[in-house]
């Protein structure tokens, strides 16, 4: 077995926030999902879920393993009133962590300034949670546009910035993580984190995901606090690859 891969799926299994946002979860996929983030071979960061599991997520896990939800997801619209009540429900619910999507339509449109505001007032609010902000990357056109969403949502003081919500066309890819991490080095914030989300589905693929935050952010960056996946599929080729077994998944960024 390659000890490159195994490395890169230890480290895949650290940082992963293990997923579920489908319409139709049901309580009994919430259990299901925290003993899946429970694994022989560790656990993961973190689960991320709707609001309105938070509560039940909390108390099936472990306090190592964190629960995160979703706030103004999937659309991001400008609309600060319902990031703010979702932002309130995770936290009043126990939960640790809060991924907001960037209202990536009104930037498209220009309005940065509204767009700023929003993220002010999501983070002031969402404080002492972890923030990641998801800029959607694949819908936003253009580098400069990917550039600006992330200085934007750094300025406004998010822990994490990540790729895209999964439920659009196109998800993270090797050229958007670039211009991410491009701008978090520039930051010059050393806690600033990296997160890739959207069709991460093989431990290859992640592994060129960790491949670009060492030589952007060097090696003290792969860890939990800086580095996380999102994904639902991604755990099942981590375990096959960490017991020994060909990876199953197809590459698909990488």
């Amino acid at each position: 077995m390659n000890t490159e891969l195994q490395a890169a799926a230890r480290t895949a299994l650290a940082c992963l926030d293990l997923t579920s946002l489908n319409d139709a979860d049901t309580a009994a996929d919430i259990d299901a999902l925290c003993k899946r983030a429970q694994t022989v071979h560790g656990n993961v960061a973190a689960v991320c879920v709707w609001p309105r599991f938070v509560a039940q997520a909390r108390a099936a896990l472990p306090a190592a393993i964190k629960v995160a939800a979703v706030a103004n997801f999937p659309d991001g619209a400008l609309d600060v009133q319902r990031a703010l009540a979702d932002v309130a429900e995770i936290a009043q619910a126990g939960g640790d962590e809060v991924d907001v999507v960037l209202p990536y339509r009104a930037l498209l449109a220009d309005h940065s300034t509204e767009v700023a505001e929003f993220l002010s007032e999501v983070r002031f609010a969402s404080r002492p949670l972890t923030l990641k902000v998801i800029i959607e990357s694949g819908e936003l056109g253009t580098s400069e546009r990917v550039a600006q969403a992330t200085r934007m949502a750094l300025a406004a003081g998010a822990d994490f910035v990540k790729t895209s919500t999964g439920k659009t066309r196109t998800g993270a890819t090797p050229e958007a993580a670039a211009v991410m991490l491009k701008e978090i080095k520039a930051s010059g914030l050393s806690a600033a984190g990296f997160k890739a989300s959207g069709g991460v589905r093989s431990v290859a693929d992640a592994a060129g995901y960790i491949a670009q935050v060492q030589a952007a952010l060097g090696a003290e960056a792969l860890n939990p606090q800086r580095l996380r996946f999102g994904a639902s599929g991604l755990l099942t080729d981590i375990e096959a690859v960490l017991s020994g077994a060909e990876s199953a998944a197809v590459t698909a960024a990488y």
